[in-house]
């Protein structure tokens, strides 16, 4: 796909405003419904609402100008981290922006307004949100699983009609088919009319006359299901997926909605994460720091031997490589971070206190500034460990 700032035709200094007209002018020429749905215009209109959409946030726009495409994956409008954008994406944001209102539309279609209402006969689901929490495992491998939910399906009684007697709903009298009706306000300034959703029809535009009594003229009812999701590696808090095509089904047999699945990553109290990084405190003795030793440092799978150094200091930090979280776009792996800990006996026995009293006597006194916060070689473990992500 092209770079955004080309597909709109604008610089990447270009203001908001710019870019919005800048997109005003390519969706008229693009829209499906002015090309007759032509495979082309449909393309090209999905690659504008896509580029716009992006380019006119902020902070979308600042993580596209930073890191191109993948940045803004996962962002309001692109469908999920993990999925495509489809041309009900695009049709979505057009009328969001340009068709009730918005300035445009009726230009474009000639009395689009109505037409535009027409199309609520069959309007889209409403996309479902569920909340699935992740183990640190789960993050690490990536998992499938299977979610239960309670979704919105066709009648069954009135096969998604909403009639008992199968009639086609008819026009709604209230508001002549367009969904909305004109309510009058008279103020100091004089009478004004605004626009409402029909309160007869709700927007539909139209009426079922006997309505089926299982849905109540819905055509809808909710069922319990099944769904599957696909996890990758590397996720965290802040994604989520999108399931296109899956979730409540429209109104009087419109088109499903989504699912959007949230991600929780609950906790591990073993390991704290900075990024594609993990940190462990690991507990080792005196005798250990003072003369090295092998030892075992948990890892998310299980243990993994490392060599511990001779004289290393309580707070000290060693890298472990390949044992953090997988990067979510396939760069490579985070690193484990142990952070050492020297553990001090809170009771000795008769024979340790001994050793130990024989140590005191000969042991060097105490640098007078903690290693950790001298200038000298030895420098604190955030300075190591910001190092470490790093390099």
């Amino acid at each position: 796909m092209a770079d955004y700032y080309e597909l709109l035709g604008v610089s990447r200094d270009a203001d908001e405003n710019t870019i919005k007209k800048a997109y005003r002018k390519l969706a008229m020429k693009y829209h499906p419904d002015r090309n007759e749905g032509t495979k082309d215009s449909e393309e090209r209109f999905k690659e504008i609402s896509e580029a716009y959409d992006v380019l006119k946030d902020p902070q979308r726009r600042a993580r596209y100008d930073r890191f191109g495409k993948e940045g803004v994956k996962g962002g309001p409008g692109a469908g999920g981290p993990f999925q495509g954008f489809d041309i009900q994406d695009a049709i979505e944001i057009f009328m969001r922006d340009f068709g009730a209102g918005g300035g445009g539309f009726e230009e474009m279609f000639g009395g689009g307004r109505r037409r535009g209402r027409g199309r609520r006969k069959s309007r889209k689901g409403e996309s479902l949100r569920v909340r699935l929490p992740l183990t640190l495992s789960e993050v690490v491998h990536g998992t499938e699983k299977t979610i239960r939910v309670a979704l919105l399906e066709p009648c069954e009684r009135c096969d998604g009609s909403g009639s008992s007697d199968g009639r086609a709903p008819q026009p709604c009298g209230s508001c002549g088919g367009t969904g909305e009706e004109r309510v009058a306000q008279n103020s100091v300034f004089g009478q004004f009319v605004s626009l409402t959703t029909c309160r007869t029809c709700r927007g539909e535009g139209t009426v079922v006359s006997n309505p089926c009594s299982a849905c109540h003229g819905e055509g809808r009812e909710r069922q319990q299901r099944e769904v599957q999701v696909e996890v990758p590696a590397g996720v965290t808090s802040e994604n989520y997926i999108t399931i296109r095509g899956k979730g409540n089904v429209g109104s009087r047999g419109g088109p499903r909605g989504d699912i959007l699945v949230l991600l929780e990553v609950e906790s591990d109290p073993r390991f704290s994460r900075e990024g594609n990084h993990l940190i462990i405190d690991v507990p080792v003795t005196f005798a250990q720091a003072a003369l090295g030793a092998d030892i075992e440092v948990p890892t998310v799978d299980g243990t993994t031997p490392v060599d511990l150094p001779s004289g290393i200091q309580s707070g000290q930090a060693l890298r472990i490589r390949g044992e953090g979280v997988p990067d979510l776009n396939g760069g490579g792996r985070g690193d484990l971070i142990a952070r050492i800990r020297v553990w001090t006996p809170e009771r000795l026995s008769s024979a340790q206190e001994e050793l130990f009293r024989e140590l005191k006597a000969l042991e060097d006194p105490a640098p007078e500034t903690p290693p950790d916060e001298g200038s000298g070689s030895r420098r604190g473990f955030w300075s190591r460990v910001k190092e470490a992500f790093t390099s």
